[in-house]
């Protein structure tokens, strides 16, 4: 009964789905890669209200007004419905407020990472920071700040657009913060079922923040129905068929029965009137799944996944000492965010030092051979070298640290993030190798050289000249101004009808 804001995340059909305008993938390129666009799915902002009316023959009234986006902006958009669907619903029926809202939003500017934005809806300003690719580069998080007060009542601060309240969404599981860490870093199907559609999106959307500065890459639905178009394919797996990587959020019991073999299964209660965390939280154990009694039972997490790490205590103790003294909730929520951050961060840092061994010595590019790359990545070398830098060193933690990778370099995390930083240090390199054939000497070089070196030297310029401006490539102006001075003198060196022929077509 009432008002109920919740999101959803939606696939798009193959014939739906379009690529980036050049403006989302610029945004892409400069966002931190939680946020991305995503082309194959759509984000749904929904406001559900139900009010007794004898007047219907249901005996009740029921609708939603929903947002549709590809911009995963939860927090920014929850608020936006907030604020327009009450109005709609409050009036006369008339849809003039949404038709008016979604006016306002076409007028906004285009999201631009690292800058600060004022967003109009209906003569209400919400101020937001959009975060940058280099955020994710702080040694860690600040604890936030509350905003300062707006300078007229029509304004507002989003703090975040994106990043959820942790403790709250958290706050029945605590106890297994690093467990889900764990099974969320390595992209495990996960089922969350919840009394209502505001806590299935809350609860999914922070699970799929445990591991930031990390892009989850598993699929996540934060209320998934029997309605969406895949699910079909995802409640009617063979027996040898494992699930897929994903964290579905569902309400309907029909879900405990269809997805009892499921191996990780979230069972919520209702949620309590006052987000208070009890002792008893902090003491949960995990349950064994795959048994439908349990999965009728009580709430809990219902597992046999068993954790490569030891348990670190430490944030549940500092947790439950600020339940004691009353500390405010978003200092909680930033408490658990910091240490879930700096996990993250210790967990990646070996994998950043062991890419950039990879990287060849800078010495070694030579202007007139092909751009160096990247050495393979081998895991086995890689776990080797834990020992001595593993993620142990900075967090405390014990545990199989080696079994946690050899898991995560199963995963679509881990493909995200190597073809990520693959791509960047290609760029990098390319861009290294332009800049030394900037420098090098090319007219003394081509003297003496068979004509056909001469013209490949043309063509090879002309191709990275075109590379460098298609792909973006961080290269200094200064840089392509002297290939293209060297362009014209190696052509300028070359017969007449040697020129006539690699005259490019008007």
């Amino acid at each position: 009964m009432g008002d109920t804001p919740f999101f959803f995340r939606m696939m798009r059909s193959a014939e739906e789905a379009t690529r980036l305008s050049d403006v989302q993938l610029r945004y892409n390129s400069q966002c931190p890669p939680s946020l991305q666009i995503d082309s194959a799915f759509l984000y749904g902002f929904a406001y559900f209200r139900q009010v007794k009316d004898r007047s219907l023959r249901r005996g009740y009234f029921q609708k939603s007004v929903v947002l549709l986006t590809r911009y995963p902006f939860v927090n920014l958009f929850t608020k936006v419905m907030e604020l327009v669907a009450p109005e709609f619903f409050d009036g006369d029926g008339s849809t003039a407020p949404l038709e008016a809202a979604c006016a306002d939003i076409d007028r906004w500017p285009e999201p631009v990472p690292g800058h600060s934005l004022a967003l109009p809806v209906r003569g209400h300003t919400f101020q937001v920071r959009l975060p940058a690719q280099e955020d994710k580069l702080l040694p860690c998080a600040p604890l936030p700040r509350r905003p300062s007060r707006p300078a007229a009542a029509s304004s507002s601060v989003v703090a975040s657009v994106a990043e959820p309240e942790l403790f709250t969404a958290l706050q029945p599981l605590l106890a297994h913060a690093q467990l889900l860490w764990e099974l969320v870093i390595t992209a495990e199907p996960l089922v969350v079922m919840a009394p209502t559609p505001a806590v299935s999106s809350h609860v999914v959307q922070a699970l799929a923040s445990l591991v930031w500065p990390l892009r989850y890459c598993g699929d996540h639905r934060p209320f998934f129905t029997i309605h969406d178009t895949d699910f079909k394919e995802l409640t009617q797996l063979g027996s040898n068929q494992a699930p897929p990587p994903v964290i579905l959020g569902v309400t309907n019991p029909f879900f405990a029965k269809t997805l009892q073999h499921w191996p990780h299964i979230l069972r919520l209660g209702e949620s309590p009137p006052a987000a208070r965390m009890t002792s008893s939280q902090l003491k949960n154990k995990t349950k064994k799944g795959g048994s439908l009694k349990t999965l009728d039972g009580k709430p809990g997490l219902y597992t046999q996944y068993k954790p490569f790490l030891q348990k670190d205590k430490s944030l549940e103790k500092r947790l439950w000492s600020g339940q004691q003294t009353e500390r405010p909730q978003e200092v909680q929520s930033a408490l658990l965010r910091r240490y879930l951050l700096e996990l993250t961060q210790s967990f990646v840092l070996p994998l950043e030092r062991y890419i950039a061994t990879l990287m060849p010595l800078q010495r070694s590019i030579s202007p007139y051979k092909a751009a160096p790359v990247m050495r393979p990545f081998d895991p086995d070398q890689f776990c080797e070298r834990l020992a001595d830098s593993g993620p142990q060193l900075t967090t405390g933690i014990k545990g199989d640290w080696v079994g946690l990778y050899r898991r995560f370099f199963r995963s679509a995390n881990f493909s995200h993030w190597f073809n990520e930083r693959h791509d960047d240090i290609s760029r990098k390199l390319r861009a290294l190798h332009l800049e030394a054939l900037s420098d090098a000497d090319v007219l003394s070089w081509v003297k003496g050289r068979p004509e056909v070196e001469v013209v490949d030297l043309v063509l090879r310029l002309r191709r990275k000249l075109a590379e460098a401006g298609a792909d973006r490539l961080p290269v200094h102006a200064t840089t392509l101004s002297k290939l293209r001075l060297h362009l014209h003198d190696v052509l300028r060196s070359l017969p007449e009808d040697v020129r006539a022929v690699l005259k490019p077509p008007s």
